[in-house]
């Protein structure tokens, strides 16, 4: 990892990270969205074998299959998956949004309706490594909601099947049905249907750059939750710090894939060549050391600080999807913080207790986008419809509204409407 001071005119260097540049394989994957349009389940069967080398003819996942799962799956990492249930089921339970109705003048009465999607796709990746957590953490906010009807899509293994957690994970939270499918096919299945794969309303769930590519282009006939990159990492730290906690933190971020991003920034350069020496030193002893070398030697940065005070700065510049503070009085520093997908305070928090059982969300922004989205939530399956009744009060009340400001911009026929009711 490469040590950097900080200097306001270097910041958009800096803030530089594995964006995924969607608009190289558009193309490619605008060609396998039509084709999975047109020919429907026969185009999944040939992407499925070009793109995973299985060839299926059914991918729907049996009732069988789950009941399976069950039996080959070790009890501990069962027990596991019930427990991060648990949690993420009452963390995200406490995100849902009550109705509400209120007089806004004498005779108008407004309010907000919460209504669920009807359904909803749930992107679970596979390749470098299997995420049941993902499931949870898709899933589980949808079944709170109450959408009536959930679908999860991931890759199959080179034998044809889903890996045992995946499917004990998709029970547990509820999915309605699993569909042996990935890549930019399954989006396309799920945003327009075949045969076999309903539609949906919605898109969720993270994914390579064709997933990410495909999730863009189908955007508008169906939502979609955020656009999601490579993971990272940003750890913002003082001199109180414990350098061992900081580079496992690191190494933890830096396995997940060989594009991750990780930060550190602090005002202290003993805490900074600290760091540099045990992630070093430890890499070699990791079973994925040549994802970490890369990532690290890619995207892996420390950067020195005046202050505290531009330590906060650029942490609110770089918008990380996962932030941890390791300051002496980490409460205080969270009051400057304002764009951050997830954040972890204190020392003894990290990272992967909300990937896995704290109860929050781990579908978060990347690249900056937690500028502009927060993560995955309750909320992003469900629809907030407003209502409005008016009495004969409150028609009189906005006459004087209604009436010449609709006349200003010519709709005349709007005006009329409002007039046909005084009469």
């Amino acid at each position: 990892m490469e040590i950097i001071e900080y200097k306001c005119e270097n910041v958009i260097e800096l803030v530089k990270r594995s964006q995924i540049d969607v608009d190289d394989v558009l193309i490619s994957v605008q060609s396998i969205i039509n084709e999975v349009k047109i020919h429907g389940d026969n185009a999944l069967i040939k992407f499925t074998k070009k793109f995973d080398g299985v060839k299926l003819k059914n991918f729907k996942v049996s009732q069988d299959e789950i009941e399976t799962s069950y039996q080959n799956l070790e009890p501990e990492i069962i027990n596991s998956l019930k427990k991060a249930s648990e949690n993420i089921e009452k963390f995200h339970r406490s995100q849902l949004p009550k109705e509400w109705f209120q007089d806004v003048a004498p005779g108008i009465r407004a309010g907000q309706i919460i209504r669920p999607i009807e359904s909803v796709g749930c992107y679970i990746p596979g390749g470098r490594a299997v995420y049941p957590s993902t499931i949870l953490m898709t899933v589980i906010p949808a079944k709170i909601a109450g959408v009536e009807r959930i679908v999860c899509c991931t890759p199959p293994q080179a034998d044809g099947e889903i890996g045992d957690a995946l499917l004990v994970a998709a029970d547990l939270a509820g999915a309605d049905e699993i569909y042996k499918v990935g890549g930019a096919q399954a989006i396309a299945a799920l945003a327009y249907g075949t045969e076999e794969i309903k539609k949906v309303n919605k898109i969720v769930g993270p994914g390579n750059i064709f997933v990410t590519g495909a999730k863009k282009l189908v955007y508008g006939e169906v939502d979609i939750d955020f656009p999601a990159g490579p993971s990272e990492v940003l750890i913002i730290a003082d001199e109180t710090a414990n350098a061992d906690f900081i580079a496992f933190d690191i190494l933890a971020q830096a396995e997940h894939d060989p594009n991750a991003s990780c930060v550190l920034v602090t005002t202290s350069i003993d805490l900074a060549n600290e760091v540099q020496s045990i992630v070093l030193k430890n890499i070699k002893y990791i079973e994925r050391s040549n994802i970490i070398n890369e990532s690290l030697d890619k995207y892996g940065k420390i950067i020195i600080t005046k202050s505290t005070q531009e330590s906060i700065d650029f942490t609110n510049e770089y918008a990380a999807e996962h932030l941890i503070i390791m300051t002496k009085d980490p409460e205080e520093t969270l009051k400057s913080v304002k764009n951050a997908g997830s954040i972890f305070l204190g020392e003894l928090t990290p990272v992967s207790a909300g990937d896995y059982g704290s109860g929050t969300n781990h579908v978060l922004p990347t690249a900056g986008c937690a500028k502009m989205y927060s993560g995955l939530s309750t909320e992003s399956f469900l629809k907030k419809p407003t209502v409005q009744r008016l009495s004969r009060e409150g028609l009189e009340n906005l006459k004087d509204v209604v009436i010449p400001l609709a006349q200003y911009e010519g709709l005349f026929a709007h005006a009329e409407s409002f007039k046909k009711r005084l009469k």
